[in-house]
């Protein structure tokens, strides 16, 4: 995922985004828990922003649109 493709992005958040693997990547976004669906998910629709020290992804089921969201821990 391009860095020009993450337009809701704080710029630390992309910073700290970018660090990470792509397939490190694409695993995170499809291992997201919707608590509507009560399943593994995949994240569409993600926005990020550092809380804490952690990486937030912010964003939508893909199976059935509610919000959800995914915490990277900071290393």
């Amino acid at each position: 995922m391009a860095v020009e493709s993450l337009p809701n992005f704080t710029p630390m958040a992309r910073r700290h985004w970018t660090s990470i693997p792509a397939g490190v990547r694409q695993k995170l976004l499809s291992n997201v828990w919707c608590g509507e669906c009560r399943a593994e998910v995949t994240i569409t629709e993600f926005r990020g922003r550092v809380d804490q020290g952690d990486l937030l992804l912010e964003g939508k089921c893909s199976e059935c649109g509610a919000e959800v969201a995914r915490v990277i821990e900071a290393g």
